[in-house]
Protein backbone atom coordinates (compact mmCIF):
# COMPACT_ATOMS: atom_id res chain seq x y z
CA UNK A 1 0.00 0.00 0.00
CA UNK A 2 1.40 3.34 -1.01
CA UNK A 3 1.67 6.10 1.60
CA UNK A 4 2.73 9.73 1.78
CA UNK A 5 3.67 9.40 5.45
CA UNK A 6 7.46 9.70 5.88
CA UNK A 7 8.96 6.60 7.48
CA UNK A 8 10.65 8.52 10.30
CA UNK A 9 7.27 10.05 11.27
CA UNK A 10 5.65 6.60 11.27
CA UNK A 11 8.46 5.28 13.46
CA UNK A 12 8.06 8.19 15.86
CA UNK A 13 4.27 7.65 16.08
CA UNK A 14 4.74 3.91 16.63
CA UNK A 15 7.30 4.51 19.37
CA UNK A 16 5.01 6.90 21.25
CA UNK A 17 1.90 4.75 20.90
CA UNK A 18 3.68 1.48 21.66
CA UNK A 19 4.87 3.06 24.89
CA UNK A 20 1.32 4.19 25.69
CA UNK A 21 0.00 0.68 24.97
CA UNK A 22 2.57 -0.89 27.27
CA UNK A 23 1.80 1.57 30.06
CA UNK A 24 -1.95 0.99 29.79
CA UNK A 25 -1.47 -2.79 29.84
CA UNK A 26 0.63 -2.51 32.98
CA UNK A 27 -1.72 -0.15 34.79
CA UNK A 28 -5.00 -1.76 33.70
CA UNK A 29 -4.46 -5.51 33.41
CA UNK A 30 -8.13 -6.37 33.94
CA UNK A 31 -10.03 -8.15 36.67
CA UNK A 32 -7.44 -10.90 37.18
CA UNK A 33 -7.96 -14.54 38.09
CA UNK A 34 -8.73 -14.19 41.80
CA UNK A 35 -12.35 -14.78 42.82
CA UNK A 36 -13.83 -11.83 44.69
CA UNK A 37 -15.70 -12.79 47.87
CA UNK A 38 -19.26 -11.58 48.21
CA UNK A 39 -18.65 -10.13 51.66
CA UNK A 40 -16.22 -9.51 54.49
CA UNK A 41 -17.40 -10.30 58.00
CA UNK A 42 -15.86 -8.15 60.74
CA UNK A 43 -15.46 -9.52 64.27
CA UNK A 44 -13.81 -7.58 67.09
CA UNK A 45 -10.61 -9.22 68.32
CA UNK A 46 -11.94 -9.71 71.85
CA UNK A 47 -14.91 -11.69 70.45
CA UNK A 48 -13.12 -13.69 67.75
CA UNK A 49 -12.03 -17.29 68.18
CA UNK A 50 -11.42 -20.42 66.17
CA UNK A 51 -15.14 -21.19 66.53
CA UNK A 52 -16.38 -17.84 65.16
CA UNK A 53 -17.31 -18.95 61.60
CA UNK A 54 -19.25 -21.96 62.89
CA UNK A 55 -20.95 -19.89 65.61
CA UNK A 56 -22.03 -17.25 63.09
CA UNK A 57 -23.42 -19.98 60.85
CA UNK A 58 -25.47 -21.52 63.67
CA UNK A 59 -26.86 -18.14 64.74
CA UNK A 60 -27.70 -17.25 61.14
CA UNK A 61 -29.56 -20.53 60.63
CA UNK A 62 -31.51 -19.98 63.84
CA UNK A 63 -32.57 -16.53 62.64
CA UNK A 64 -33.44 -17.88 59.20
CA UNK A 65 -35.71 -20.55 60.67
CA UNK A 66 -37.38 -18.00 62.96
CA UNK A 67 -38.08 -15.55 60.11
CA UNK A 68 -38.74 -17.82 57.14
CA UNK A 69 -41.92 -15.98 56.16
CA UNK A 70 -40.14 -12.62 55.87
CA UNK A 71 -37.22 -14.12 53.97
CA UNK A 72 -39.52 -16.03 51.62
CA UNK A 73 -41.23 -12.74 50.86
CA UNK A 74 -37.86 -11.20 49.99
CA UNK A 75 -36.76 -14.17 47.88
CA UNK A 76 -37.46 -13.51 44.19
CA UNK A 77 -35.87 -16.60 42.59
CA UNK A 78 -36.44 -19.42 45.06
CA UNK A 79 -32.88 -19.17 46.37
CA UNK A 80 -33.65 -19.59 50.07
CA UNK A 81 -32.92 -23.37 50.19
CA UNK A 82 -29.53 -22.71 48.58
CA UNK A 83 -28.88 -19.95 51.12
CA UNK A 84 -29.65 -22.38 53.92
CA UNK A 85 -27.14 -24.87 52.53
CA UNK A 86 -24.53 -22.12 52.27
CA UNK A 87 -25.05 -21.10 55.89
CA UNK A 88 -24.71 -24.74 56.98
CA UNK A 89 -21.61 -25.47 54.90
CA UNK A 90 -19.58 -22.25 54.63
CA UNK A 91 -21.40 -19.26 56.12
CA UNK A 92 -18.47 -16.80 55.98
CA UNK A 93 -16.43 -16.43 52.82
CA UNK A 94 -14.05 -13.70 53.99
CA UNK A 95 -13.34 -12.57 57.58
CA UNK A 96 -11.34 -9.84 59.33
CA UNK A 97 -10.47 -9.91 62.99
CA UNK A 98 -10.76 -6.27 63.96
CA UNK A 99 -8.23 -4.40 66.09
CA UNK A 100 -9.50 -0.95 65.18
CA UNK A 101 -12.87 0.67 65.96
CA UNK A 102 -14.56 -2.61 66.83
CA UNK A 103 -11.84 -3.35 69.38
CA UNK A 104 -10.67 0.04 70.63
CA UNK A 105 -7.57 0.81 72.68
CA UNK A 106 -6.42 -1.68 75.30
CA UNK A 107 -3.31 -2.12 77.40
CA UNK A 108 -0.38 -3.32 75.32
CA UNK A 109 -0.19 -6.70 77.02
CA UNK A 110 -3.92 -7.25 76.37
CA UNK A 111 -3.67 -6.44 72.66
CA UNK A 112 -0.45 -8.46 72.39
CA UNK A 113 -2.27 -11.53 73.66
CA UNK A 114 -5.27 -10.86 71.41
CA UNK A 115 -3.03 -10.48 68.35
CA UNK A 116 -1.29 -13.78 69.01
CA UNK A 117 -4.64 -15.49 69.56
CA UNK A 118 -5.94 -13.97 66.31
CA UNK A 119 -3.03 -15.42 64.38
CA UNK A 120 -3.68 -18.83 65.91
CA UNK A 121 -7.36 -18.59 64.95
CA UNK A 122 -6.46 -17.72 61.35
CA UNK A 123 -4.11 -20.70 61.20
CA UNK A 124 -6.90 -22.98 62.45
CA UNK A 125 -9.09 -21.99 59.49
CA UNK A 126 -6.50 -22.52 56.77
CA UNK A 127 -7.52 -25.23 54.34
CA UNK A 128 -10.85 -26.09 55.99
CA UNK A 129 -13.77 -26.15 53.55
CA UNK A 130 -16.22 -24.88 56.17
CA UNK A 131 -13.97 -21.96 57.16
CA UNK A 132 -13.45 -18.66 55.31
CA UNK A 133 -11.41 -19.03 52.13
CA UNK A 134 -9.74 -15.67 52.79
CA UNK A 135 -9.12 -13.91 56.07
CA UNK A 136 -6.94 -11.46 57.92
CA UNK A 137 -7.01 -8.57 60.35
CA UNK A 138 -7.81 -4.90 60.40
CA UNK A 139 -5.03 -3.12 62.23
CA UNK A 140 -5.21 0.35 63.70
CA UNK A 141 -4.29 3.30 61.50
CA UNK A 142 -0.96 4.78 60.45
CA UNK A 143 -1.23 8.09 62.32
CA UNK A 144 1.57 8.81 64.76
CA UNK A 145 -0.39 8.05 67.89
CA UNK A 146 -1.23 4.46 66.91
CA UNK A 147 1.35 3.50 64.29
CA UNK A 148 3.67 1.50 66.56
CA UNK A 149 0.72 -0.37 68.04
CA UNK A 150 -0.55 -1.21 64.54
CA UNK A 151 2.77 -2.61 63.36
CA UNK A 152 3.31 -4.62 66.56
CA UNK A 153 -0.16 -6.15 66.25
CA UNK A 154 0.47 -7.12 62.63
CA UNK A 155 3.75 -8.81 63.53
CA UNK A 156 2.24 -10.71 66.44
CA UNK A 157 -0.62 -11.91 64.22
CA UNK A 158 1.90 -13.24 61.70
CA UNK A 159 3.88 -14.95 64.43
CA UNK A 160 0.74 -16.46 65.94
CA UNK A 161 -0.29 -17.76 62.52
CA UNK A 162 3.14 -19.21 61.85
CA UNK A 163 3.75 -16.95 58.85
CA UNK A 164 1.69 -15.56 55.99
CA UNK A 165 -1.11 -18.01 55.29
CA UNK A 166 -2.71 -18.45 51.85
CA UNK A 167 -5.57 -15.98 51.60
CA UNK A 168 -4.18 -13.64 54.27
CA UNK A 169 -4.62 -9.89 53.87
CA UNK A 170 -4.53 -7.00 56.30
CA UNK A 171 -6.82 -3.98 56.15
CA UNK A 172 -5.47 -0.49 56.84
CA UNK A 173 -8.07 2.05 58.01
CA UNK A 174 -8.27 5.82 57.68
CA UNK A 175 -6.05 6.20 54.62
CA UNK A 176 -5.86 9.91 53.79
CA UNK A 177 -2.83 10.41 51.53
CA UNK A 178 -1.12 8.50 48.74
CA UNK A 179 2.24 8.72 50.54
CA UNK A 180 0.85 6.44 53.25
CA UNK A 181 0.59 3.71 50.62
CA UNK A 182 4.27 4.07 49.77
CA UNK A 183 5.05 3.55 53.46
CA UNK A 184 2.87 0.42 53.47
CA UNK A 185 4.81 -1.00 50.53
CA UNK A 186 8.07 -0.39 52.39
CA UNK A 187 6.57 -2.04 55.49
CA UNK A 188 5.57 -5.15 53.55
CA UNK A 189 8.96 -5.40 51.86
CA UNK A 190 10.69 -5.02 55.23
CA UNK A 191 8.58 -7.73 56.86
CA UNK A 192 9.21 -10.04 53.92
CA UNK A 193 12.94 -9.59 54.29
CA UNK A 194 12.77 -9.93 58.07
CA UNK A 195 10.78 -13.17 57.91
CA UNK A 196 12.59 -14.48 54.80
CA UNK A 197 9.36 -14.46 52.77
CA UNK A 198 9.10 -14.36 48.99
CA UNK A 199 8.63 -10.95 47.42
CA UNK A 200 5.00 -9.71 47.29
CA UNK A 201 3.79 -12.30 49.80
CA UNK A 202 2.06 -9.63 51.87
CA UNK A 203 -1.02 -7.88 50.49
CA UNK A 204 -3.22 -5.20 51.98
CA UNK A 205 -6.55 -3.45 51.60
CA UNK A 206 -7.03 0.30 51.86
CA UNK A 207 -10.02 1.53 53.79
CA UNK A 208 -11.36 4.71 52.24
CA UNK A 209 -13.18 6.66 54.96
CA UNK A 210 -11.83 10.18 54.61
CA UNK A 211 -12.85 12.97 52.19
CA UNK A 212 -9.11 13.64 51.65
CA UNK A 213 -8.83 10.20 50.05
CA UNK A 214 -11.46 11.20 47.48
CA UNK A 215 -10.28 14.74 46.74
CA UNK A 216 -6.73 15.74 47.68
CA UNK A 217 -5.72 19.28 48.73
CA UNK A 218 -4.63 20.03 45.15
CA UNK A 219 -8.01 18.97 43.77
CA UNK A 220 -6.86 15.65 42.32
CA UNK A 221 -8.42 12.25 43.05
CA UNK A 222 -5.64 10.42 44.92
CA UNK A 223 -7.04 6.87 44.83
CA UNK A 224 -5.66 6.17 41.36
CA UNK A 225 -2.23 7.26 42.59
CA UNK A 226 -2.64 5.08 45.68
CA UNK A 227 -3.27 2.04 43.48
CA UNK A 228 -0.20 2.84 41.38
CA UNK A 229 2.02 3.34 44.43
CA UNK A 230 0.80 0.07 45.97
CA UNK A 231 3.12 -1.91 43.68
CA UNK A 232 0.38 -4.51 42.99
CA UNK A 233 0.03 -5.30 46.70
CA UNK A 234 -3.40 -3.66 47.12
CA UNK A 235 -6.16 -6.22 46.68
CA UNK A 236 -9.19 -4.07 47.50
CA UNK A 237 -10.59 -0.70 48.49
CA UNK A 238 -13.05 -0.87 51.40
CA UNK A 239 -15.49 1.94 52.11
CA UNK A 240 -15.92 3.22 55.68
CA UNK A 241 -19.52 4.38 55.88
CA UNK A 242 -19.67 6.21 59.16
CA UNK A 243 -16.22 7.80 59.39
CA UNK A 244 -16.65 9.12 55.85
CA UNK A 245 -20.13 10.56 56.21
CA UNK A 246 -19.28 12.01 59.63
CA UNK A 247 -16.18 13.68 58.18
CA UNK A 248 -18.40 15.20 55.48
CA UNK A 249 -20.57 16.77 58.16
CA UNK A 250 -23.57 14.47 57.65
CA UNK A 251 -25.79 14.35 60.75
CA UNK A 252 -25.61 11.05 62.62
CA UNK A 253 -29.28 10.36 61.91
CA UNK A 254 -28.60 10.45 58.16
CA UNK A 255 -25.30 8.57 57.99
CA UNK A 256 -25.96 5.52 55.84
CA UNK A 257 -24.64 3.40 52.98
CA UNK A 258 -27.13 4.94 50.58
CA UNK A 259 -26.49 8.59 51.44
CA UNK A 260 -25.53 10.62 48.31
CA UNK A 261 -22.16 11.49 49.88
CA UNK A 262 -21.39 7.78 50.27
CA UNK A 263 -22.54 7.09 46.70
CA UNK A 264 -20.19 9.76 45.38
CA UNK A 265 -17.19 8.36 47.25
CA UNK A 266 -17.86 4.81 46.11
CA UNK A 267 -18.29 5.92 42.51
CA UNK A 268 -14.87 7.60 42.63
CA UNK A 269 -13.40 4.41 44.12
CA UNK A 270 -15.07 2.34 41.41
CA UNK A 271 -13.76 4.46 38.55
CA UNK A 272 -10.24 4.67 39.98
CA UNK A 273 -10.05 0.90 40.44
CA UNK A 274 -11.71 -0.08 37.14
CA UNK A 275 -9.68 -2.64 35.15
CA UNK A 276 -6.81 -2.56 37.68
CA UNK A 277 -7.67 -5.86 39.38
CA UNK A 278 -8.37 -4.03 42.66
CA UNK A 279 -11.77 -4.89 44.13
CA UNK A 280 -14.32 -2.46 45.56
CA UNK A 281 -15.98 -3.40 48.84
CA UNK A 282 -19.08 -1.61 50.11
CA UNK A 283 -19.18 -0.54 53.74
CA UNK A 284 -21.33 -1.56 56.68
CA UNK A 285 -24.69 -0.73 58.14
CA UNK A 286 -25.20 -0.35 61.88
CA UNK A 287 -28.73 -1.76 61.58
CA UNK A 288 -28.55 -5.34 62.84
CA UNK A 289 -31.15 -7.90 63.94
CA UNK A 290 -32.29 -7.21 67.48
CA UNK A 291 -35.33 -5.34 68.73
CA UNK A 292 -36.94 -5.42 65.26
CA UNK A 293 -35.28 -8.29 63.44
CA UNK A 294 -37.71 -8.27 60.51
CA UNK A 295 -37.01 -4.60 59.76
CA UNK A 296 -33.26 -5.18 60.06
CA UNK A 297 -33.39 -8.11 57.64
CA UNK A 298 -35.40 -6.11 55.10
CA UNK A 299 -33.10 -3.09 55.41
CA UNK A 300 -29.92 -5.09 54.94
CA UNK A 301 -31.40 -7.02 52.02
CA UNK A 302 -32.38 -3.75 50.34
CA UNK A 303 -28.91 -2.25 50.83
CA UNK A 304 -27.14 -5.34 49.48
CA UNK A 305 -29.42 -5.51 46.44
CA UNK A 306 -28.87 -1.80 45.83
CA UNK A 307 -25.10 -2.21 46.00
CA UNK A 308 -25.15 -5.14 43.58
CA UNK A 309 -27.08 -3.09 41.02
CA UNK A 310 -24.36 -0.44 41.27
CA UNK A 311 -21.57 -2.95 40.69
CA UNK A 312 -20.36 -3.30 44.31
CA UNK A 313 -20.19 -7.07 44.55
CA UNK A 314 -18.69 -7.25 48.03
CA UNK A 315 -19.70 -5.59 51.29
CA UNK A 316 -19.21 -5.66 55.03
CA UNK A 317 -21.26 -7.88 57.33
CA UNK A 318 -21.27 -7.05 61.04
CA UNK A 319 -23.74 -9.58 62.47
CA UNK A 320 -24.63 -13.25 61.81
CA UNK A 321 -28.05 -12.10 60.61
CA UNK A 322 -26.39 -10.14 57.83
CA UNK A 323 -25.15 -13.42 56.36
CA UNK A 324 -28.71 -14.49 55.57
CA UNK A 325 -29.69 -11.42 53.61
CA UNK A 326 -26.21 -11.08 52.06
CA UNK A 327 -26.40 -14.52 50.50
CA UNK A 328 -30.11 -14.22 49.66
CA UNK A 329 -29.78 -10.87 47.88
CA UNK A 330 -26.61 -12.04 46.11
CA UNK A 331 -28.07 -15.32 44.92
CA UNK A 332 -31.30 -13.66 43.75
CA UNK A 333 -29.36 -10.94 41.92
CA UNK A 334 -27.06 -13.30 40.03
CA UNK A 335 -29.78 -15.84 39.26
CA UNK A 336 -31.91 -13.11 37.71
CA UNK A 337 -28.89 -11.66 35.89
CA UNK A 338 -27.99 -15.10 34.52
CA UNK A 339 -31.52 -15.56 33.21
CA UNK A 340 -30.97 -12.43 31.14
CA UNK A 341 -27.34 -13.08 30.22
CA UNK A 342 -27.56 -16.68 28.97
CA UNK A 343 -29.90 -16.10 25.99
CA UNK A 344 -28.00 -12.96 25.01
CA UNK A 345 -24.69 -14.82 25.08
CA UNK A 346 -26.13 -17.67 23.02
CA UNK A 347 -27.38 -15.13 20.48
CA UNK A 348 -23.97 -13.45 20.43
CA UNK A 349 -22.19 -16.74 19.71
CA UNK A 350 -24.76 -17.82 17.10
CA UNK A 351 -24.61 -14.55 15.16
CA UNK A 352 -20.89 -13.97 15.34
CA UNK A 353 -20.31 -15.52 11.94
CA UNK A 354 -23.30 -13.85 10.26
CA UNK A 355 -22.28 -10.21 10.48
CA UNK A 356 -24.87 -9.42 13.18
CA UNK A 357 -22.95 -9.06 16.42
CA UNK A 358 -23.32 -7.32 19.73
CA UNK A 359 -20.53 -5.20 21.12
CA UNK A 360 -17.66 -7.37 22.41
CA UNK A 361 -17.69 -5.31 25.60
CA UNK A 362 -21.32 -6.37 26.12
CA UNK A 363 -20.38 -10.01 25.67
CA UNK A 364 -17.56 -9.57 28.18
CA UNK A 365 -19.91 -8.07 30.76
CA UNK A 366 -22.52 -10.77 30.23
CA UNK A 367 -19.93 -13.54 30.50
CA UNK A 368 -18.37 -11.96 33.58
CA UNK A 369 -21.78 -11.85 35.25
CA UNK A 370 -22.43 -15.53 34.61
CA UNK A 371 -18.96 -16.43 35.90
CA UNK A 372 -19.64 -14.47 39.08
CA UNK A 373 -22.95 -16.30 39.45
CA UNK A 374 -21.21 -19.67 39.27
CA UNK A 375 -18.27 -18.71 41.46
CA UNK A 376 -20.44 -17.35 44.27
CA UNK A 377 -22.75 -20.38 44.17
CA UNK A 378 -25.89 -18.69 42.88
CA UNK A 379 -25.80 -20.99 39.83
CA UNK A 380 -24.09 -24.37 39.97
CA UNK A 381 -21.65 -25.65 37.37
CA UNK A 382 -24.15 -28.43 36.63
CA UNK A 383 -27.07 -26.06 36.02
CA UNK A 384 -25.33 -23.97 33.40
CA UNK A 385 -24.67 -26.70 30.78
CA UNK A 386 -28.27 -27.87 31.14
CA UNK A 387 -29.45 -24.43 30.07
CA UNK A 388 -26.76 -23.69 27.49
CA UNK A 389 -24.36 -26.55 26.68
CA UNK A 390 -22.10 -24.28 24.64
CA UNK A 391 -21.55 -21.89 27.56
CA UNK A 392 -18.85 -23.80 29.35
CA UNK A 393 -16.70 -22.05 31.93
CA UNK A 394 -13.86 -22.11 29.40
CA UNK A 395 -16.01 -20.37 26.79
CA UNK A 396 -17.15 -17.75 29.30
CA UNK A 397 -13.61 -17.15 30.45
CA UNK A 398 -12.49 -16.87 26.84
CA UNK A 399 -15.13 -14.25 26.10
CA UNK A 400 -13.97 -12.19 29.07
CA UNK A 401 -10.30 -12.37 28.19
CA UNK A 402 -10.67 -12.12 24.41
CA UNK A 403 -12.71 -8.94 24.59
CA UNK A 404 -10.38 -7.54 27.23
CA UNK A 405 -7.41 -8.19 24.95
CA UNK A 406 -9.19 -6.59 22.00
CA UNK A 407 -9.45 -3.35 23.99
CA UNK A 408 -5.70 -3.34 24.54
CA UNK A 409 -5.70 -4.17 28.22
Amino acid sequence: MSTHLPEHIRARVDAVLDSVDADLRARYPGAGEQVQPVHTAYVAADRASTATPAEWGVEALTLLDAHTATLTDLDTTGALPAVRRRLAEQPIQDLRIDFEDGYGFRADDVEDAAATAAGEALASWAGKTSAPTSFGVRIKGLAGGERRRSLRTLELVLEGAGGVLPGFVFTVPKIRAAEQVSALVDLCAGLERGYALPDHTLRFELQIESPQAIIAPDGTAPIARMIRLADKRCSALHFGTYDYTAACGIAATDQALDHPAADHAKTVMQVAAAQTGVWICDGSTQIVPGADTEAALRTHHRLVARALRRGYYQGWDMHPGHLITRWLATYDFFRAATDVAVPRLRAYLDRRGEGIVDEPATAEALAATVLRAVRCGAVTEEELPARAPELTLAVLDGLVHRTATSRGR
